[in-house]
């Protein structure tokens, strides 16, 4: 806000001082907007750079000339806000700009990234503030110049060990050819929360949680963000996109008796602070979850299961995130380390023929709901673009980014990496569409049927999940874990469904994907910050409810601490969380 203010300030300075001065204000040139500077900068910097380093001799004890450089800045406003208790805990504004410099040598078929040496060709550094054209030149100078001296010395690795490696099962180039983009769009607006007014808000709602004597930690987070990146090649892309951001977080935590932490999550995100849910929407939602956890606290430990469940949309979502995501990105299809699961399965069967899975990073909004996956032009300055990843079942393509693959040797749009981490394929907007669907109510009668078909009393709904994880390696199993928040047990003799806690998905890929049987018809949204070699990016992934015919499951870590014994201050000590310790 306050950058905001003076900016205003300036323009009316300026237009009171060209009434007095007309002819002078005639003859002088306009001031270029701070995004043009910025990114007219990079742009003489790299020609400067890519017409002087080296000397073109191909001997390696000389300096070689680069054959690719790229600058890819990051600049952004940023405000956090956070409350625990009715008591504000944090306030936080940051303005950020960082340039990653990438600097390939030799050839597009073998380079400084082949291997283990991928990122060789990167190098990060803060730029000024400020729009100054020579102090930005004389950093990214430095930048590149560093980044060369990193870049030659993963070449001259690379080249030595070609000579005695074994002949490599995929031998496609390090680096695909692609044609420069050229996009200049509006860059992101100035960032404006009105800060007195959500701290009211956020003291509100993380208030609620002293009702719950029970609940020892809560946190309310509001983030917001507005970013505009931008991207030069020495191959003629020019690219800047802009992004806004705003995310409101509430996690409370509790403690069962026997020592279980249990923890629920919501998360509410839109394009900007004023599009947040309603105050009212978040008071019945955070009172929902705290009534939730106490529940939680007194429910049975379930123990490990094999049968029968059903994921709501949420659930699928992060199922199909974690389960099938990862292991359609382009890089995990070629090197030593991974486990390439289903490589070799183009053209195949890999999922029941009524499902088919897209990613779509150009979608904003899925039926009105904000997509955090979404972008314009991924991180190495290539439109996005929808992609049929499976089509009826079938395995059709990867997620690529310009890193080819055997097969697939160009990108499609997903090359994706937070700033100071070298680009890979990675997903932006997973979208899982069902042909066999069935209404909710259909669907647990058939949950009942499969499980009494299977002998078993009960099958499992999942209604919420947290988070998971994905093992590729091959140098490890293939498998995949999902941490749910709400599990219930759903009998076959129609009893009232049953709270559990302490269970955990786990299982292999092809196993848990061909076990599917149908699903609802609604699609649910989860959008959320994914972890992996190239940083920690938005992403989003939609489903629908879907019920399987085997998931397995098995006790979460138990837990050694005790609930709190004090009482919290001001709670009646006879219904204090610590109820049979000690008083």
């Amino acid at each position: 806000m306050a950058v905001a203010g003076v900016g205003f300030a300036g323009l009316a300075v300026v237009a009171i001082s060209s009434v007095g001065y007309s002819a002078a204000a005639e003859n002088r040139n306009p001031e270029p907007a701070p995004a043009l500077v910025l990114i007219d900068t990079m742009e003489a910097e790299l020609h400067r750079a890519m017409s002087s380093l080296g000397n073109n001799a191909t001997d390696t004890t000389q300096q070689p000339k680069p054959y690719f450089l790229s600058y890819a800045v990051s600049d952004s406003d940023s405000m956090s806000l956070s409350a625990q208790f009715g008591a504000i805990t944090g306030s936080h504004e940051n303005r950020r700009r960082v340039a990653d410099v990438q600097v390939r040598l030799g050839t597009a078929a073998e380079d400084n990234t082949h291997g283990d040496h991928r990122n060789s060709a990167l190098t990060t550094i803060p730029l000024p503030l400020a729009n100054d054209s020579d102090a930005i030149a004389r950093t990214l100078w430095f930048a590149t110049n560093r980044g060369y001296g990193k870049a030659l010395d993963g070449y001259l690795k690379v080249k030595t060990e070609q000579q005695v490696r074994a002949k490599e099962e995929d031998g496609s180039a390090d680096f695909s050819s692609e044609k420069p983009a050229s996009a200049i769009l509006p860059p992101s607006p100035a960032l404006v929360v009105d800060t007195a007014a959500w701290q009211i808000r956020l003291r509100e709602l993380s208030g609620l949680f002293r009702q719950y004597s029970d609940v020892f930690y809560n946190n309310v987070a509001l983030e917001a963000s507005t970013e505009t990146d931008y991207f030069v090649s020495s191959e003629g892309a020019k690219v800047a996109t802009p992004n806004q951001v705003a995310r409101l977080v509430i996690v409370a935590r509790t403690r069962a008796a026997d020592g279980m932490d249990l923890f629920r999550a919501e998360t509410f995100e839109a394009d900007e602070v004023a599009h947040l849910p309603d105050q009212k929407t978040l008071i019945n939602k955070t009172i929902a979850m705290a009534k939730n956890l106490e529940a939680l606290r007194e429910a049975p430990v379930t123990e490990p299961f094999n049968g029968p469940a059903i994921l709501s949309g949420r659930a699928s979502a992060v199922f199909f995130h974690e389960v099938l995501g990862h292991r359609l990105e382009g890089q995990r299809q070629r090197g030593d380390d991974e486990g390439q699961t289903f490589t070799k399965l183009l053209g195949k069967q890999i999922l029941p023929p009524f499902l088919s899975v897209s990613d779509d990073p150009t979608l904003a909004d899925f039926h009105g709901m904000p997509l955090s996956g979404h972008y314009s032009y991924d991180d190495e300055g290539q439109q996005a673009r929808r992609v049929d990843l499976i089509k009826d079942g079938v395995l059709d393509t990867f997620l690529m980014s310009r890193l080819p693959i055997a097969s697939f040797s160009t990108s499609n749009g997903h090359g994706r990496a937070e700033a100071g981490h070298m680009p890979t394929g990675r997903q932006g907007n997973l979208i899982v569409t069902s042909s066999k669907t069935v209404s909710d109510t259909e669907l647990r009668e058939m949950l009942r049927a499969e499980a009494k078909k299977q002998g078993k009393a009960y099958g499992l709904y999942f209604e919420d999940i947290s988070s998971g994880f994905a093992v590729t390696t091959r140098r490890s199993p293939q498998a995949f874990q999902v941490i749910p928040l709400v599990v219930y047990r759903v009998y076959v003799d129609g009893r009232p469904d049953e709270l559990v806690r302490g269970v955990s998905i786990v299982g292999t890929p092809q196993a848990a994907l061909n076990r599917i049987l149908a699903t609802n018809d609604k699609q649910d949204i989860f959008n959320g910050i994914c972890g992996a070699e190239s940083g920690s990016i938005p992403v989003s992934a939609v489903a629908p409810a879907m019920l399987v015919s085997e998931i397995e499951t098995q006790r979460q870590a138990q837990g050694t601490a005790r609930p709190p014994i004090l009482p919290p201050p001001g709670a009646d000590s006879t219904s204090a969380s610590g109820k049979g310790g000690q008083q």
